[in-house]
């Protein structure tokens, strides 16, 4: 057997032997148990790592080990000791950045320059910025009268919610994992994380991580698998779970909504989007089409916050298109560790065929393709990666499919307005409520384009700018309750009133 075909099982039999067992992390300890299943690298297609799918009787056990955590060492700790934990934690991921690195990238095929400014170092800092926000909150006081003519003192105290479920997604899967697990430890709740059966590969270090900082056994636990008849539905029906946090698609989340309802869990979602952006012809137009390319492409346009629909004001529409073709055409597909790759793959192959399936119904809809629409010629092991094209559409209607419903990759609608209430109209007309981006040098439309969007967050001449501290989430079909700062530790925790009379 030679040439590619060689090579090709040559490859496969490395992987085979360099295959990493992922197993569950339960009470400070990976447990035997489950049956296996396989983690495949996106860019390559083939298998890199083996996790064990957690049944119901490895969920008990993991929510007993949380809770006796909660009840034990975790639950008794002091906010002093609790803190330098956690910041220990965002050290020892620090320390073992490359490793961080190299789970991250076999997971999500992403390239080594996305992962290594953007989703490792905020896989820390999340530890670092919930140890500093539990300390700097403040809780109620109040002087009453009392009918006697004397006086009481009511203040309030902050309480763990006990155990915490942590559904986390594919697509920044440290980052946004950590965005839940460090808030709700910092409030004194166990967690146990199911980390999405794509990419667990992190998740499973940072148990690695937590048992070498000495975090108390059962504190964090990590349980494998997928969603219904699962280790996912297992979590968030068990009666012993107080709160279930989740990112991911909306059906999903209507789903665990569902079948949390009969044990009254606290939720908190964060959802689907078909985000809208809003490009005035009074814009800085190579701003626009920087932030906005960028914003459109990153992460192969597997981010929730991504513009799907583009709204562009007619003078300046041909000329935005075009500088958005040629910031798409010079994206590089390729594997993450290559020299040049600025554009990884999708998640899966069915992931792909999904999205593909869009490009098609583009077309179908009357769309014109402005760039892509399919997939990359790719040579060597990257072949058989998840890769498909960043595409761009002109042409279609405001109500075509493609501009209601969520894609998850590299594509985006262009369509003209022609005036300011134009645009609100059509960007708010959606199901979805999660982001929006406006382009202006008007400060008087900024703020007031702005303030018009119906959305969790409303950017104003930029694109993924965040501040840690400040309340994050969809409104809408986008998500419930929200993230960020005191936010959520006003969700992983609740406040019990204390009222002595004086």
């Amino acid at each position: 057997m030679t040439g590619q075909a060689g090579a090709t099982v040559v490859a496969e039999r490395a992987s085979q032997q360099e295959r990493r067992a992922l197993r569950n992390f339960i009470g400070g300890r990976f447990v035997e148990g489950g049956k296996p299943f396989d983690i495949y690298d996106p860019a390559t297609g083939l298998v890199h790592a083996t996790a064990y799918e957690a049944d119901k009787a490895i969920v008990d056990q993991a929510v007993r080990a949380a809770r006796k955590a909660v009840e034990g060492e975790w639950g008794r700790m002091t906010l002093a000791r609790r803190r330098a934990l956690l910041i220990r934690v965002a050290e020892r991921i620090e320390e073992r950045f490359d490793e961080f690195l190299e789970a991250e990238i076999a997971d999500t095929g992403k390239p080594h320059e996305l992962a290594h400014h953007l989703d490792i170092p905020r896989g820390a800092a999340n530890f670092r910025v919930f140890a500093d926000a539990i300390a700097n909150l403040s809780t109620e006081t109040f002087e009453m009268d009392t009918p006697d003519g004397g006086k009481a003192l009511n203040y309030a105290v902050r309480k763990p919610l006990g155990v915490v479920g942590v559904i986390s997604p594919w697509n920044l899967p440290l980052l946004l994992m950590t965005w839940k697990v460090a808030p709700a430890m910092a409030c004194g709740n166990a967690v146990i994380v199911k980390p999405s059966e794509e990419t667990p590969s992190t998740t499973t270090l940072l148990g690695e991580v937590m048992a070498e900082v000495g975090i108390p056994d059962g504190a964090f636990n990590v349980i494998h698998g997928f969603g219904p008849d699962s280790a996912g539905e297992f979590l968030v029906q068990h009666p012993g779970v107080r709160a279930i946090t989740f990112t991911g698609e909306t059906r999903t989340g209507s789903a665990i909504m569902k079948a949390a309802a009969p044990t009254v869990k606290a939720l908190s979602f964060e959802l689907g989007g078909k985000n809208p952006a809003v490009v005035f012809a009074d814009a800085d137009l190579d701003a626009a089409i920087a932030g906005l390319s960028r914003a459109a492409f990153l992460n192969t346009g597997q981010v929730c916050l991504a513009p799907e629909r583009i709204y562009v004001e007619r003078p300046v529409f041909d000329r935005f298109v075009a500088g958005m073709k040629g910031k798409a055409e010079a994206l590089r597909a390729g594997l993450p560790n290559d020299h040049g790759t600025t554009l990884g793959p999708l998640i899966s192959d069915e992931h792909r065929e999904k999205v593909l399936g869009y490009y098609k119904l583009a077309v179908d809809e009357g769309a014109t393709v402005v760039t892509g629409g399919g997939v990359p010629k790719l040579d060597g092991a990257a072949a058989n990666g998840y890769f498909v094209e960043p595409t761009i559409w002109t042409g279609l209607a405001h109500d075509a499919r493609v501009c209601r419903e969520e894609i998850f990759g590299p594509a985006c609608a262009i369509i003209p307005f022609d005036s300011e209430e134009d645009a609100i109209r059509m960007a708010n007309d959606t199901e979805y409520g999660l982001a929006s981006s406006v382009w202006t040098t008007n400060l008087s439309r900024a703020h007031r384009v702005g303030r018009a969007m119906e959305v969790g967050i409303s950017w104003v001449n930029c694109w993924f700018l965040r501040d840690l501290r400040t309340p994050f989430g969809g409104a809408k079909m986008s998500g419930v309750g929200r993230e960020g700062g005191e936010h959520s530790i006003n969700f992983y925790s609740e406040p019990s009133n204390i009222c002595i009379k004086l």
